[in-house]
């Protein structure tokens, strides 16, 4: 199953290439310079912007290389009502969907949310890091891929549309590194993201009911190891958009 694309803003804004999917029912892939295929996305940044024009309510959404634009269609749907009740400016979660279009003679890429919850800093900064590792992935394999060692197809598209080179591997780099250097220092208590998705799925896996075991439950065991019930939330909402759990029913998750 697809798992959500994890790119940074300055990434997914260059983009210029869209691909249909193979059925045609689904939405098409917007495929970045650095190799990534988006069309179920997971964000996070702050919200700086929300305006409404007409039926539709944009959000600029930033992170330390950009800012994605996000577009709601409906402004009295109760995604709409939410964004425009969130202050600006505040850290967010959004997953949503890669959008690509004609607009004014250009190209543009925008985010259409699905979901949208506020968080603190330091699960905006463990997103910024996760996504580094992910974005840094790619690169090598673009590296190798010019070098004649990588035939991933994916990869290859992307190279021959942008007709990516060394150099340009490079300012991608760069543009990691830059993002990384916003994170803050946390204290050796504070748990990173990937560690707080395996301790939320081991818990997963000590309950072997049908219907799985509550978030509730979840959130109270994760406590006692100091473990905030935010970034429990965030963990599980992150684990189900990559296909590592679902919800067999309302307030109860369980591991795919």
């Amino acid at each position: 199953m697809e798992g959500a694309a994890r790119v940074f803003a300055g990434e997914y804004n260059s983009s210029t290439l869209s691909i249909q999917d193979d059925d045609p029912g689904n939405p098409a892939w917007v495929v970045t310079p650095g190799g990534a295929w988006c069309r179920s996305m997971f964000l996070s940044g702050a919200i700086t912007e929300v305006t409404e024009s007409g039926d539709m309510v944009h959000t600029r959404l930033a992170d330390p290389t950009g800012a994605f634009d996000l577009v709601i269609g409906g402004r009295n749907t109760p995604l709409a009502e939410t964004i425009c009740t969130i202050p600006v400016p505040s850290f967010v979660t959004v997953s949503g969907r890669a959008q690509m279009y004609m607009k004014t003679g250009g190209v543009h890429v925008s985010v259409r949310p699905d979901h949208i919850r506020t968080v603190d800093r330091q699960i905006r900064d463990q997103w910024v890091l996760v996504t580094a590792k992910s974005t840094l992935v790619r690169l090598r394999l673009m590296n190798l891929a010019i070098l004649g060692t990588c035939t991933d197809t994916h990869i290859l598209t992307a190279i021959r549309h942008y007709s990516i080179t060394g150099a340009a591997i490079s300012k991608l780099a760069l543009m990691v590194e830059g993002a990384v250097q916003t994170v803050r220092s946390v204290s050796g208590e504070i748990l990173a993201l990937p560690d707080i998705r395996t301790e939320v799925m081991e818990l997963m896996a000590t309950e072997n009911r049908p219907e799985g075991i509550a978030v509730e439950d979840i959130i109270r065991q994760a406590a006692e190891s100091g473990i905030p019930q935010e970034a429990v939330l965030a963990a599980i909402e992150s684990l189900i958009i990559d296909d590592e759990c679902y919800q067999p029913r309302k307030g109860f998750v369980k591991p795919l």
